[in-house]
């Protein structure tokens, strides 16, 4: 596949992923929403289905990694040219910016209806459901829609967290192996996939949100802090790191069990 199908596969599928995985968040979170308070079930669910639809799109011009975690780990255990990371890395950062400019322009009145609420922007929690009341300043009240955050502030913790996670996901795409053309899973591994990912997010999703992604995570950051949203709050930029370099580190952690134990 030439660099231009890589970087459209993944930008499309990575969009794709965002729209609907941030579109479930947006669907339990906000105010005059039908879904809101659906809770963790859905939200499970919804991402499963976000892997899959997002997948199925974009495997054909990209193999559908839609994870720079994903792409690190195959670069290891071999599947992906090294020189071909860069334009995974840029399609997906890119893709999930739009995904989730997409999801405030599907969202745009339910935003409005929540951050001008007078009991969601007076809350001296700042992000609803956060437990760590001590770090609550530094996230919105919608940045949850947008990216994720512990539910207790530690970051070693929150770090193998991510990696535990990742690597999981990680390994459990390696090990399916790739189908005759060597670009990406086939049909059933990509539905495996989506498996995969909703039994993370119920399983190890309780404690930082199940980043595993490390466009997923920066890229809505990105979007949360560039929108036009009235009352928003932070981005709380001081945990952006955790749900990048965990992530890298599960994914790279999994490429290299693969090699010494699958190889």
């Amino acid at each position: 596949m030439s660099s231009s199908d890589i970087v459209t596969g993944e930008i499309i599928g990575t969009a794709v992923l965002i729209l609907l995985g941030g579109g479930v968040c947006a669907a339990v979170t906000l105010k005059r929403s039908k879904a809101q308070g659906a809770g963790w079930t859905a939200i499970a669910f919804g991402w499963a289905f976000a892997v899959l639809t997002a997948a199925y799109i974009s495997a054909p011009l990209s193999g559908a990694h839609l994870n720079p975690a994903v792409t690190l780990g195959l670069a290891i255990q071999g599947s992906t040219e090294w020189s071909d990371v860069p334009c995974y890395l840029v399609g997906q950062l890119a893709g999930a910016v739009l995904g989730a400019g997409l999801v405030w322009a599907a969202y745009l009145g339910q935003f409005q209806a929540h951050l001008t609420d007078p009991a969601v922007v007076e809350s001296p929690i700042g992000r609803e459901g956060m437990v760590d009341k001590a770090a609550a300043p530094a996230a919105g009240p919608v940045l949850g829609v947008f990216s994720t955050g512990p539910e207790v502030r530690n970051a070693a913790q929150n770090l193998i967290t991510e990696a535990i996670a990742t690597a999981v996901l990680v390994l459990a795409i390696l090990t399916q192996g790739l189908n005759n053309n060597g670009d990406g899973l086939g049909p059933v591994g990509v539905l495996v996939t989506a498996l995969v990912v909703g039994g993370i997010g119920f399983s190890l999703g309780g404690p930082t949100g199940y980043a595993v992604n490390p466009a997923r995570d920066l890229g809505p950051r990105i979007a949360h802090a560039l929108l036009p949203l009235p009352n928003k709050g932070g981005s709380d930029w001081g945990y952006a790191w955790i749900p990048v370099v965990g992530p890298l580190a599960g994914g790279a952690l999994a490429g290299g069990i693969y090699e010494l134990a699958f190889a």
